[in-house]
């Protein structure tokens, strides 16, 4: 199995080998893996990897609206009938956007979709995986909590902390100036926005484990509740950021498949991993959405860190 190493040093060679066409050197040596990786599983293969890790200051590099045009993209054309395997790499995003991404990708492909995870898909990406009939993880894999953030700030933690200025103060009046300085902070209907929108991320991930990955259970809707209940139970997770690695998941009720039980399939996803990491890692790319069969959208940032705009293009096969 190639490591980060191992796949830097082929594209470095390819590279040096091909003289004038060395700037396609990344962009060959990512599509064979992930041709041969749709040759192994028979199935269509789109990868979506955002930059975070690497370029954490990059607007856009979470899941959002306009992801949608790379799916479109990456779909168009596609032998539908075959499936679709989805490897995640984001640190999440808006429930709206993730929640009509996913509409779209049920629309295109029905049931029968695979979330595959290399390495992290938290927040609003493990909402994604969860939409998937099973998740593919390896020991080095991780899930996150999908309690919702909004500014930046986790809205079960309002809704705990208002619930404590109460409890306190009507246990001692004198606390009222303490807790006004904190909820003071908070602007009209805020609280009201948090509270919608637990109910919201909560309804749709349970609505989906029940119609999707829980489909064929006599106790679809109970397993449905309680992996959502365990995944958005922020007193228990105490931290947005918390990793779920594959035996968490299983414990908490998902339908995990390890891809340590197909040596094949793990080193081609690994490899394909590896590929995606050099590529947002050494280029201007932060975010990638791609096929089997080369069709992507990159979004690249501008080198100009004054500009804090973007451009994306679109690859052919090479």
């Amino acid at each position: 199995m190639p490591n980060w190493h191992d796949v830097f040093v082929e594209i470095q060679t390819l590279q040096n080998r091909s003289l004038g066409q060395g700037s396609n050197a990344s962009n060959i040596v990512r599509h064979k893996y992930l041709h041969d990786l749709h040759k192994h599983t028979g199935r269509n293969v789109i990868a979506y990897y955002s930059g975070w890790l690497s370029k954490g200051s990059i607007f856009l590099s979470e899941i959002n609206d306009e992801d949608k045009n790379g799916f479109m993209t990456t779909i168009h054309n596609m032998d539908r009938s075959l499936g679709l395997d989805l490897i995640l790499h984001t640190p999440g995003g808006g429930i709206a956007a993730t929640q009509s991404i996913v509409n779209y990708l049920q629309k295109m492909f029905g049931e029968n979709i695979r979330a595959i995870v290399p390495q992290i898909a938290m927040s609003a990406g493990t909402i994604m995986a969860c939409c998937c009939k099973e998740i593919w993880m390896g020991k080095q894999s991780n899930l996150g909590p999908i309690d919702p953030q909004l500014r930046g700030i986790p809205a079960h933690g309002v809704v705990q902390e208002f619930n404590r200025a109460l409890k306190e103060v009507k246990q001692d009046a004198s606390r009222i100036v303490i807790w006004q300085q904190i909820i003071g902070q908070y602007k009209p209907t805020f609280l009201g926005q948090c509270e919608n929108a637990i109910k919201w991320s909560n309804a749709f991930v349970e609505q989906q484990l029940s119609d999707g990955m829980f489909k064929d259970l006599s106790d679809r809707k109970r397993r449905a509740k309680r992996v959502t209940k365990a995944l958005s139970n922020y007193p228990r997770n105490k931290t947005h950021d918390r990793h779920f690695d594959s035996d968490d998941c299983k414990n908490i009720g998902l339908v995990i498949k390890h891809l340590e039980t197909d040596s094949t399939m793990q080193d081609l996803v690994l490899t394909v991993h590896h590929c995606y990491m050099n590529l947002l890692m050494n280029t201007a790319a932060y975010k990638i959405i791609e096929n089997h069969n080369g069709i992507a959208l990159v979004k690249h940032a501008t080198p100009n860190p004054q500009v804090p705009t973007q451009k994306q293009t679109s690859e052919q096969p090479t």
